[in-house]
């Protein structure tokens, strides 16, 4: 009997220890959820943020005869252009607008060729 007692014994020691570890993982993941909520809060908060500055951005227009070329457009026309062109996605072009040649010459990483041109 003494050993049926030391097993019980043992038993009940491992179910406080397993009820304990459990309880333990429930705070850990109570904790755990709230941290990911209060994360996707901030990142909700600078996405927002992030839109209203983007929306605030400056526009501006290139008027010559009788047309109205958005700038902004023509930089992501040529982005468009180079990347048809084969190439990756360039981060920064220059553009030099030739309004009396009807045509936006551009460059990626100050290299160009008299291929890199948009039409205006």
């Amino acid at each position: 009997m003494a050993n049926t007692r030391k097993a019980a014994e043992k038993k009940a020691a491992v179910e406080k220890k397993a009820a304990e570890v459990v309880a333990d993982v429930k705070e850990t993941a109570a904790k755990t959820k709230e941290a990911a909520k209060k994360t996707a809060n901030k990142v909700a908060a600078k996405t927002k943020d992030v839109v209203e500055k983007a929306a605030e951005k400056d526009i501006i227009y290139l008027e010559f005869a009788d047309k109205q070329v958005d700038v902004a457009a023509l930089v992501e026309a040529a982005k468009e252009d180079y990347k048809s062109k084969g190439h990756r996605s360039p981060k920064a072009v220059k553009l030099y607008i030739k309004p009396e040649e009807g045509v936006a010459y551009y460059t990626v990483n100050d290299k160009g060729d008299g291929d890199q041109k948009i039409d205006l």
